[in-house]
């Protein structure tokens, strides 16, 4: 048995996985919460960790335990504390505390260039070096005390019991603090003296330790379960794909949904990410560097529900897309503050105040999003849908139409996260494969290439 802890943005999920297939699952809401600015409720997660693990009949039974969570989030702990839950030096910053902006101009002269970390300039705390330059101005003395910096899946995984260990998915998901092509630290890291306080580097699909016997206690967990390393959530998704005899090194693009939408193509080109808004590369679990597309799918889906008085627990029928396509009702960027494409573009609204289906207009402009994140990226090859969205099927096949060109493909299981994280567990790269796809059909909308036309107009007199 192996047990997977999914730690997103709004969601944390704990499930429960044999021989491929998941047996148990549980969720619960993730939000920050106030107090010397905006932080991860770590008392909140930990207790619903092991009241949950402990309620599960299979927790007696789990062999291994890794972590898959969201990136732009570290650890200040001071290790020589021997009550864990009490070796924080302050608080883990929420990345979207906008306060952190404040010190923009001055990190803008210490963040190394784009070609050497390609990683770009992001808002608030989405540049994790960005972080911990704000914590170190604000906080100098707590945060000496620091003598480890432990992402946010190692993080839990030492809270579990595991040692300290560092990796590659996290510390180069636009942290501003690696070199992918060189595969070392950057400057600013080396010259700040973060990289020193940074442990020993693993693979995503180490052992890094065992369940502790306090934890066992608290848990139900045995003392005998292994604890991985872990990784960043969308690469979670991605390594699925990796290695598989299907792909004969072809390009393919993967689409990992959520909060985010981080669009992840195989073998791209990352000389030219710099070209484009919210462009990147991420690091594969073998250290080798993604080049990606963000915008915030799941969040501006939301938003724009929320904005127009639409309820997001409801898909939208086709004939209510069609309808939004004939009547030309549309939206535009931005509803992430200052993320993706077309970062902080004031949005605009060419529709009823309260139309029939604000679910319609959310779920076209979230396929626009990601038709235009794909021609940034200019991806080619088969595209693979996962997580949230395949929730949304008419979604899918809106993006299906819209790149005629390429076949789509959507993941039979909604939490890819989840699985790829569980083929780290005696990993074996040439086991790996990707669980059964589906072909999405084209949508067959009518008058969707006017529609995207006209879209692509208005954002040109916004922008």
């Amino acid at each position: 048995m192996k047990a997977v802890l999914d730690i997103g943005k709004t969601h944390i999920k704990l499930l429960f996985v044999k021989n491929n297939e998941q047996v148990a699952s549980f969720s619960c809401k993730n939000a920050p919460i106030a107090g010397q600015y905006p932080q991860a409720d770590v008392g909140s997660i930990w207790d619903w960790i092991t009241e949950t693990l402990n309620s599960c009949t299979h927790s007696k039974g789990v062999e291994g335990f890794v972590v898959t969570t969201h990136g732009a989030t570290a650890a200040l702990i001071d290790t020589t504390v021997s009550d864990r839950s009490k070796a924080l030096t302050l608080p883990i910053l929420d990345y979207e505390y906008q306060g952190i902006d404040e010190i923009s101009e001055e990190y803008k002269r210490q963040r190394p260039d784009f070609k050497e970390t390609l990683s770009p300039n992001l808002p608030a705390g989405l540049n994790l070096g960005k972080q911990l330059f704000w914590l170190e101005k604000q906080y100098s003395k707590p945060f000496s005390q620091a003598d480890t910096i432990l992402l946010y899946p190692q993080y839990w995984a030492w809270r579990m019991g595991a040692d300290v260990s560092a990796e590659v998915t996290s510390l180069g998901c636009h942290t501003d603090l690696w070199k992918p092509l060189a595969r070392e630290y950057s400057t600013m890291a080396d010259r700040k003296q973060w990289s020193n306080r940074f442990p020993p580097l693993k693979h995503a699909w180490d052992c890094i330790g065992h369940v502790s016997e306090e934890v066992s206690r608290k848990t139900s967990l045995p003392t005998s379960c292994k604890i991985y390393c872990g990784i960043h959530d969308s690469n979670a998704s991605f390594l699925r794909y990796l290695g598989t005899s299907s792909q004969d090194n072809n390009p393919f693009t993967v689409i990992s949904t959520g909060t985010w939408t981080i669009l992840m193509q195989s073998g791209g080109a990352v000389n030219s990410l710099h070209k484009k808004n919210d462009t990147l590369a991420n690091v594969d679990i073998n250290g080798n560097p993604v080049s990606c597309a963000r915008f915030m799918g799941g969040r501006e889906y939301e938003r724009i529900c929320t904005t127009l008085g639409g309820n997001i627990q409801m898909n939208a029928t086709k004939s209510e897309i069609q309808d939004a396509i004939h009547k030309r009702w549309l939206v535009t960027p931005d509803f992430s503050e200052g993320n993706g494409p077309f970062p902080g573009v004031n949005p605009r609204l060419q529709c009823p105040e309260k139309p029939p289906s604000p679910q319609a207009i959310a779920t076209l402009y979230c396929a626009l999003m990601i038709n235009q994140r794909l021609e940034d990226l200019q991806a080619e090859g088969p595209i693979y849908i996962e997580g949230a969205f395949l929730k949304n099927p008419l979604l899918c096949r809106l993006v299906s139409q819209l790149r005629s060109n390429q076949p789509v493909y959507a993941s039979t299981d909604n939490t890819g996260t989840v699985l790829g994280a569980a083929a780290l567990i005696d990993y074996n790269a040439e086991k790996v494969e990707p669980l059964d796809v589906e072909t999405v059909p084209p949508g067959g909308f009518e008058g969707l290439s006017s529609y995207v036309q006209e879209w692509n107009e208005l954002i040109k007199i916004t922008h």
